[in-house]
């Protein structure tokens, strides 16, 4: 009798291979009638996992060196194809941009955004496409933008203080943090109506905590769940993924409620006297308007409010940094943009929204940041809705398409040089970062482009723009730029692997950023 649960677990086991073996004949049996782009012959079960490493946009660009740009691989089950050119984005981000819309189903979409309620893992319906238009009439516009703009200037204000205050100790500010609070209460304020991450026994949650959450939501959305790829081993969850996902979904959850009573709070005090202050206001408000085809519920009201605040956060600061990192290695690229600030700005004011369109090389090293160091290097995944052909080759319905877009920035058919940090290509350039030019796609292309590119440049070019405004800029003592790490981390964006180091030196006068 003792060995009967040995026995039930031996023919599970032996069961569940079975059913992967035939469900790998039958898969091989279906894409057999398709023509399929070129690619790595895949392993049974595995498929080609076993060729992806910890930076998969760098190991997929070895491997479409191999295939083309243009190449099928097999991640377990899932049929993937992944475009590394210029014309496959085209033709998958705008030609067959409706094949392509759809997201897969994911453990993260499932336990990470209320069961695929926000507009990063909504599958292509109704809801979408409701959100879609909500978001780009209602939150996202260029007037409201622009009622936001005075919290953005205060909040860069106080980034200029913190870092003066660091300055004067000599030693080299850890660039980083101060990017994460900038975002973060910027974000803040303009999602929640002020700034609900700080010290203090009240707060709805800790500076470190906060960080931990925004690590580990970025961390298992862009991470391959085996079990979403090989669904025998879902329930197993080898890596401890769904395990983590459900315990941040559970503290996510925590900190959301409580944003949502204090503001349910607030509508019902004021009554008749109610007035939007942010754009969970917006949200609540929208949740009650009987007219939207597609009800809003509370768990899409929180969807939506984790996806502003996550992606507003994060990848504003990881691309401000990477630029950072680039222009103490280069101190005449970083010359020549102070000079032309000075130039443009001068030194009785700080660096306003409206003072960029002026700033040329300016946004050059903008554009150049994000060509050298996409911090979406994949973009989010996409999903075929039907049978597609793409320069003679099928690619079949329930397909995961991946875009390249580190693989495009450094392709010497499209760029000189790829390699180097040169904006100087950028200047008289009409090439931008708006999804219409395929060569550059920080924020993607198509319908299913980040509804929040135009927050997100703006976040990152004021905030840049002060630093250099503000300060002089340079590498420790000791350190050369050739020393200097440019390892990366990848989850789903890319950030630095070691945090950037770099000595800070007063520049304006301190009563421009004082504040009252």
């Amino acid at each position: 009798m003792e060995l009967l649960p040995w026995v039930s677990i031996l023919a599970a086991v032996v069961l569940a291979t079975a059913l992967m073996l035939v469900t790998t004949v039958l898969n091989r049996r279906k894409l057999n009638k398709y023509k399929l782009p070129p690619g790595p012959r895949p392993w049974p079960v595995i498929g080609n996992l076993n060729l992806i490493g910890p930076l998969p946009q760098h190991s997929l660009h070895k491997l479409s060196a191999q295939y083309g740009p243009l190449m099928s691989l097999r991640f377990g089950f899932v049929p993937v194809v992944v475009g590394s050119s210029v014309d496959a984005a085209r033709s998958i981000l705008k030609t067959n941009d409706l094949a392509f819309i759809d997201r897969p189903r994911t453990a993260a979409g499932k336990h990470t955004s209320y069961n695929n309620s926000s507009m990063l893992w909504s599958p292509y319906d109704d809801y979408w496409r409701q959100a879609r238009k909500l978001w780009q009439t209602e939150l996202l516009s260029v007037k409201q933008l622009k009622l936001y703009e005075q919290a953005r200037r205060e909040e860069v204000s106080a980034t200029l203080r913190d870092l003066h205050a660091a300055a004067f100790t000599g030693r080299p500010v850890a660039l980083n943090n101060h990017l994460m609070m900038a975002s973060l209460n910027v974000i803040s304020r303009m999602v929640l109506g002020k700034k609900y991450v700080v010290k203090g026994s009240s707060s709805a949650t800790t500076p470190e905590e906060f960080s931990w959450m925004m690590d580990e939501l970025f961390f298992l959305n862009g991470a391959v769940n085996v079990g979403d790829v090989i669904p025998w081993l879902d329930w197993l969850d080898p890596q401890g993924y769904i395990k983590r996902m459900k315990r941040l979904s559970k503290i996510l959850d925590r900190f959301l409620e409580k944003v949502l009573d204090e503001h349910n709070e607030r509508r019902q005090r004021e009554g008749e006297a109610f007035v939007a202050r942010d754009m969970v206001d917006k949200l609540l408000q929208l949740a009650d308007d009987p007219s939207l085809k597609v009800p809003i519920t509370r768990k899409g009201v929180k969807a939506f409010t984790l996806e502003l605040f996550a992606a507003g956060t994060d990848t504003s600061a990881a691309t401000v940094e990477w630029a950072m990192t680039e222009l103490v290695k280069k101190p005449e690229v970083l010359t020549k943009a102070t000079e032309e600030l000075d130039r443009v700005v001068g030194r009785d004011r700080l660096v306003a929204e409206g003072d960029i369109p002026n700033l040329p090389y300016f946004d050059a090293i903008v554009k150049e940041t994000m060509r050298t160091h996409p911090v979406a290097p994949l973009l989010t995944p996409r999903q075929s809705r039907e049978d597609t052909s793409i320069d003679g080759y099928d690619i079949p319905a329930g397909t995961r398409v991946l875009i390249n877009v580190m693989a495009i920035c450094r392709d010497p058919k499209v760029w000189d040089a790829p390699m180097e940090f040169r904006p100087e290509r950028f200047v008289g350039s009409s090439v931008d970062v708006r999804g219409q030019d395929l060569e550059l796609l920080p924020f993607g292309s198509g319908r299913r482009m980040c509804p929040g590119h135009t927050l997100g440049l703006k976040m990152v070019q004021v905030t840049l723009a002060n630093l250099l405004h503000a300060f002089h800029w340079r590498l420790p003592d000791g350190v050369a730029a050739e020393e200097l790490s440019m390892e990366e981390v990848f989850r789903m964006n890319v950030l630095r692997k070691v945090p950037l180091e770099a000595v800070a030196e007063p520049k304006l006068p301190v009563h421009l950023y004082a504040g009252p």
